[in-house]
């Protein structure tokens, strides 16, 4: 597992709806601040490449890694309504982060298709936060 991961799910609106530190490492307060900061700063980038790659038709766009601040990367999943994974880690592996999306996306479309959940407003479910977490042990 990459010792430092934060991962956010971004609604259409830009509006966070999911965070989650899932690394190993001490959770400190200040990083979580700098984390949160390097993750929004690589929602630009990621609407800029959103619309400039060629993979219109695809149901999700996995951009990798779209911004890089000190050792930590910024990888992204879109899908196809527009909603951006962003994971701030510090790791390489590309399959691996793949995976990880892939399932997660599984997952928030349980979570979207529940007729008692409002498209946009935060995920709050624990079962949804344990199963995000055990994937993150699992692929990161």
């Amino acid at each position: 597992m990459a010792s430092t991961a934060c991962f956010v799910i971004v609604s259409k609106n830009g509006i966070p709806i999911y965070e989650a530190e899932v690394g190993s490492a001490l959770k400190k307060e200040d990083l979580a601040h700098q984390h949160q900061f390097i993750l929004h700063a690589a929602l630009d980038v990621v609407q800029d490449l959103t619309w400039t790659t060629n993979a219109i038709f695809c149901i999700f766009r996995f951009l990798r890694s779209v911004d890089r601040f000190s050792d930590f990367v910024v990888s992204v999943y879109v899908t196809a309504g527009h909603t951006r994974f962003l994971l701030l880690h510090d790791s390489r592996s590309n399959d691996g982060i793949k995976s990880f999306f892939q399932e997660v996306h599984e997952l928030y479309m349980k979570i979207f298709l529940n007729p008692l959940y409002l498209p946009g407003s935060r995920i709050a479910s624990s079962h949804f936060d344990t199963k995000v977490r055990t994937l993150a042990r699992k692929y990161l």
